[in-house]
């Protein structure tokens, strides 16, 4: 297959995940061909089928904001007329679904019917999506999606009771690439963050109000008077400077370390003992599904699509948004007895087998073709 992939090329999950899939799907023999305005951060490698199409915006007087939407539909328009693609999948409903769709009724006019999958992601659903502003928008563009999918069955239950859809939703959760997220040796690392043995505690995230990263620095409080250890902070945000000032009022600067955002996280999480994710909502929780993969147990809220993946008492455990109390007894237990840790973090692993890339990648590709089939079967019967 031909597939044409849009999505915002920055290290947030939709973009990640549409990255990562285009790569795997290539890997499988597919010819992918990026559409969006910058380089996706993990298009990170050449390969003969993997294509990269940068979508121009040109700046005018008479716009005060830059029309990106018309610009990407054009653009679409052009990658599918000239590289002869058979289908289209759109990351994050806005505003890719509706672009999608422009570009879907333009194509029409050369004799072209593209088929569209659309993918929701999370916020596109559960913040932006439901602002009345975009909310008849997004509802239009799902429901004339030749195919939708979500990433967990509690984003599916929320897109059903947030917006009038008709269209069929199919669940694909997100996945895992084994080959890179694994548990490496890194115990002179470790030695370096840790030198006298404490447990090393590690969060992810983009650090806004949503991940609660004050609540990460307040669970690590707790923990470290019960058990010695060190916390990693990795990335960046609007709450890093609160997190940081809160570190500064509890006295345990010392024991935490404000990493910014780094490529390389699966290096981190190879030292990592657990890891902490405390969100306010998670539509899957890849960052999590990250750790596990390293070996690392998570305890996390037990909001949105969290549940569907941290396995209560085998891979981590859940606790109530909010509940820093409960996080951190629970964070205590698996830190406080080496077996115990030990086998948290044999069974982090085996859960994570559970979204292997090679489990789900070919339920994309099996969705695809049932997509293009039905688009074809309905071009016949018109």
């Amino acid at each position: 297959m031909k597939i044409g992939i849009v999505c915002y090329p920055t290290f947030g999950g939709s973009g990640v995940v549409a990255t990562e899939l285009g790569k795997a799907l290539a890997n499988n023999g597919h010819q992918v061909h990026f559409i969006t305005y910058s380089q996706p951060a993990r298009l990170d490698f050449f390969s003969e089928n993997l294509f990269y199409h940068e979508v121009a915006i040109n700046q005018y007087p008479l716009f005060d904001f830059p029309p990106y939407e018309t610009a990407l539909a054009s653009k679409l328009v052009d990658v599918v007329r000239f590289e002869g693609l058979d289908l289209l999948h759109v990351h994050y409903a806005i505003p890719h679904a509706s672009v999608a769709f422009l570009a879907k009724q333009i194509l029409k006019t050369y004799g072209i019917n593209i088929p569209v999958v659309t993918t929701l992601h999370g916020t596109d659903i559960t913040l932006v999506g439901k602002d009345k502003s975009f909310s008849p928008v997004v509802t239009f563009s799902i429901n004339q999606s030749d195919g939708v999918t979500t990433v967990s069955e509690n984003l599916k239950e929320q897109t059903l009771e947030y917006f009038d859809v008709h269209n069929g939703i199919k669940v694909i959760p997100n996945f895992i690439d084994l080959q890179r997220f694994h548990n490496k040796n890194h115990e002179h690392f470790k030695k370096a963050i840790a030198p006298n043995h404490e447990r090393v505690i590690v969060h992810t995230s983009n650090f806004r109000k949503v991940k609660r990263v004050e609540d990460v620095v307040r669970i690590f409080h707790k923990v470290t008077q019960e058990v010695p250890s060190k916390l990693l902070m990795v990335g960046d945000g609007p709450e890093r400077r609160n997190a940081e000032e809160l570190a500064r009022e509890l006295g345990i600067t010392d024991s935490i370390r404000f990493l910014g955002k780094q490529d390389a996280i699966e290096e981190i999480l190879s030292i990592a003992d657990l890891f902490l994710m405390p969100s306010g909502s998670e539509s899957f929780g890849l960052a999590a599904l990250e750790a596990m993969a390293c070996k690392v147990p998570v305890v996390s809220s037990n909001t949105g699509g969290l549940p569907e993946l941290n396995k209560e008492g085998f891979s981590g455990f859940l606790s109530d948004v909010g509940d820093i109390d409960d996080m951190a007894k629970n964070s205590i237990y698996i830190l406080e007895d080496c077996q115990r840790l030990n086998e948290f973090k044999e069974n982090a692993l085996q859960r994570a087998k559970d979204f292997e890339l090679s489990k789900i990648v070919p339920i994309y590709e099996n969705f695809y073709s049932e997509v293009i089939e039905k688009v074809k079967k309905g071009n016949i019967s018109n």
